[in-house]
């Protein structure tokens, strides 16, 4: 066995272990290509993504991954109707209401809405095998947060690439994260984040506190791993008696 197959045994072995992922019900190819590990195939959700990438990146003999991993969308749409769901999430956004929107269709951009001269940035997105990229400038961490959760919670989707550039460059921190998920789960109509309390170290979120139902929790959870930074989510959220 050489050192490549032997790099991807234990990534296999680390996806076994990790209740999230369930290879067997949604398989991951992992192989080797000119020396970085490449990971392929449809995962549950966004939490089992980020843990396979994590699990593939601690093992020893990873020099670089390829994340070619998409999330089973919640229901398959076209890429047309992604783009007018995901165009309708940006327009609305009051938090993006100074950024210019802007939309690649058949390799040319359309703008959506032009912002005044003094604006928060622009917003270019394209959409392509339910694949969602952002790309453009913003004015803040938070404006990069945002879109790429409006991009994640757009029906249909299956992977956000979010390139989005922040200028001028902000020192992101545990702080910072904090705020991001905070304003997410106060944008979010199905979750009341009265109760959540929110911290964050290297990364790692934490929420505690309490929810209406088992599944607001969930949306709480998964809100939280879309915010583009955050490492891995522990769910302390308890259920109102």
């Amino acid at each position: 066995m050489n050192e490549a197959q032997v790099v991807v045994k234990r990534i296999q072995q680390a996806l076994e272990n990790e209740p999230r992922i369930n290879p067997h019900r949604y398989p991951v190819k992992v192989h080797v290509v000119q020396g970085a590990v490449v990971m392929e195939g449809e995962v549950a959700d966004i939490a089992a993504k980020k843990l396979a990438l994590e699990a593939a990146g601690a093992i020893e003999g990873t020099r670089e991954v390829v994340d070619q991993l998409r999330v089973v969308p919640s229901e398959r749409r076209g890429d047309g109707a992604i783009s007018d769901s995901l165009a309708n999430f940006l327009l609305n956004a009051n938090e993006l209401r100074n950024c210019t929107i802007r939309i690649v269709s058949n390799g040319k951009l359309e703008t959506l809405r032009k912002a005044p001269p003094d604006d928060g940035g622009s917003i270019d997105f394209e959409v392509k095998d339910g694949i969602i990229a952002l790309n453009g400038t913003v004015i803040s961490l938070s404006h990069k947060r945002i879109a790429g959760v409006l991009a994640w919670w757009t029906p249909g989707c299956r992977d956000v690439v979010n390139s989005l550039d922040v200028v001028p460059q902000e020192e992101d921190t545990d702080y910072e994260v904090i705020d991001a998920v905070r304003l997410v789960l106060e944008m979010d109509p199905f979750v009341q984040p009265e109760q959540i309390d929110v911290k964050c170290s290297n990364y790692v979120v934490t929420l505690q506190g309490y929810v209406r139902t088992a599944d607001e929790r969930q949306r709480a959870e998964l809100d939280t791993w879309y915010v583009f930074g955050v490492a891995r989510v522990i769910n302390n959220l308890d259920l109102l008696g």
